[in-house]
This record gives structure tokens, C-alpha cells and sequence, in this order.
């Protein structure tokens, strides 16, 4: 008889409130997440992210980035805790570090981010107020592989909701955000299930190439 082969080891990275990462442990709890959820590691201490991990029984640990000088010290340090973990699949969530080549050359195809964007557009901070100072239609969130090029890796998944008259920059981020805690933890596991791979620059799914931007996500999908 064939052994069950080993569930997906999940490390998250986060800085902050941690709602994403509770996103994926109500996902791991209710049946919906097929990998693990082994650690949770921030670049800052006392955090209520790493107090969710620990809630939930999962490894929480902090390296403070303004500890190092040199980017890439922190960096090192960051994949070495990663690595200790043994993290088949690394989940920015809410991880509020720009991180330098060698760390995401040492993760490719086996990282993901969600950007609060309809990507290409608004690689970077401030996307709501920035949509809404376009007065851009429509907002949404990207779920793409990290690449070196900053939020301008392939995309996985794609949120999309309009922009209602009286949006501020807090309702749309809230609105934005309630969006991301639903389609974050189906991309994570369709790279979990191992449905999901980065291959050639690209992402795929089932075996197809997905569209640059990703495809659309829609309440429900699985």
C-alpha cells in the first residue's frame, strides 16, 4: 500500500493584524485548506498575528528587521527560520517588507502574495485611495506568484467589485479586504492540492496556462 504523500508545509509572513492568516487558519479548520499551517513569522514583535498563530497552535516567531543593517542580513536570517520550518509553500500575508533578490530567487514558483489592486495596475502602497483619486470604476485584489519585479509577478487569482459613488478610502479597503479573506485561502490551495504551479515565468492551473493577470474569482470557487 502506497503512503498518503505529506500535506504541504505552509509558512505565512505577516507584519501586522494577521486577518489574512486567519482567513487561511478558518480555512485549515473548516476542511478547505488542504496543506499545513506549520508557522507564522513577522518582522515585528508582540503583533496580534503571531497571537492568532499561537491561538490556533501553530509556530510563531518574530525577526525584527530594524535588527539588521544590511537588508539582506534580515533577509538570510528570514529564510533560514523559513527553511527550518520546512516550508514547501511561502504565504505573504499582509507582509509589509520589500524583500531583496537572493530571498526571492530561493523561493520561486513557491511564494505568493495578494495585493490589494487589480494588477498591473497599482503595484505598491496606497491602491485604494489611488483608485479612487482615478476615479477608476472598479478595485479589486490580485493573488500572484513574488517575483523580483515588485507586485508584477504571474497572476493567480482576481478579485473584482465596483467602486460605489460614496467609497472612501476605508470602505473600499474594508470591502476590498472581506474579498481577500475569501479568495486568498482557494489559491493557496490549489497550490497546496498541487493544481497550482509556477513553470517558464508563468502560472498554471490544471495543467493550463493562466492569463497574465490570473482568472477571475468568483464566491464560491473552489
Amino acid at each position: 500500500m502506497t503512503a498518503p504523500e505529506p500535506a504541504t508545509r505552509i509558512v505565512v509572513l505577516v507584519s501586522g493584524e494577521g486577518t489574512n492568516l486567519q482567513a487561511l487558519i478558518d480555512a485549515q479548520e473548516t476542511g478547505r485548506l488542504s496543506g499545513k499551517l506549520v508557522a507564522t513569522i513577522s518582522n515585528r514583535p508582540g503583533v496580534p498575528a503571531l497571537d492568532r498563530a499561537r491561538k490556533h497552535g501553530m509556530a510563531a516567531k518574530w525577526v525584527e528587521h530594524t535588527n539588521f543593517v544590511e537588508r539582506d542580513d534580515f533577509d538570510r536570517e528570514l529564510m533560514y527560520f523559513i527553511d527550518e520550518y520546512k516550508a514547501d509553500l511561502v504565504v505573504l500575508a499582509g507582509f509589509m517588507r520589500i524583500l531583496g533578490n537572493e530571498f526571492i530567487d530561493h523561493y520561486e514558483g513557491r511564494m505568493l502574495n495578494i495585493h490589494p489592486s487589480l494588477l498591473p495596475k497599482y503595484p505598491g502602497l496606497h491602491t485604494h485611495r489611488r483608485a479612487l483619486k482615478a476615479g477608476d470604476s472598479g478595485h479589486g485584489a490580485t493573488v500572484h506568484f513574488v517575483t523580483r519585479e515588485l507586485d508584477g509577478g504571474p497572476g493567480v487569482l482576481q478579485g473584482r467589485l465596483a467602486i460605489n459613488p460614496d467609497d472612501t478610502e476605508a470602505s473600499l479597503s474594508a470591502r476590498v479586504q472581506a474579498m481577500e479573506h475569501k479568495m486568498y485561502p482557494v489559491a493557496v490551495n490549489w497550490f497546496a492540492e498541487k493544481r497550482l504551479v509556477y513553470r517558464a515565468g508563468r502560472a498554471w492551473l490544471d495543467r493550463e496556462p493562466l492569463p497574465v493577470g490570473g482568472i477571475l474569482w468568483k464566491e464560491g470557487m473552489q
